[in-house]
C-alpha cells in the first residue's frame, strides 16, 4: 500500500511545537512587538496589491477608451 504525503497545516501537537520554540527563541515579551511588525507588513502588502490593481484597471480602461 502507497503512502502520500500530505502537505498542509500543521496540526494541533505540532502548532503547540511551533509556539513553544518560538516562546523559547524570542522570549514572551517580544512577541507581541513580532505579531505587530507582521500585522504592518501584511497590511503594507495588501495595500500595495490594491494600488497595483487600480493601476492596472485604469490602464485597461484607457485602453478601451482608444
Amino acid at each position: 500500500m502507497e503512502t502520500i504525503l500530505a502537505i498542509g497545516m500543521p496540526g494541533g501537537p505540532e502548532m503547540i511545537f511551533i509556539v513553544l520554540i518560538i516562546l523559547l527563541l524570542f522570549g514572551a515579551k517580544k512577541i507581541p512587538d513580532l505579531a505587530r511588525g507582521f500585522g504592518k507588513g501584511i497590511r503594507e502588502f495588501k495595500d500595495a496589491t490594491k494600488e497595483i490593481k487600480k493601476e492596472v484597471d485604469e490602464a485597461g480602461d484607457e485602453v478601451k477608451k482608444s
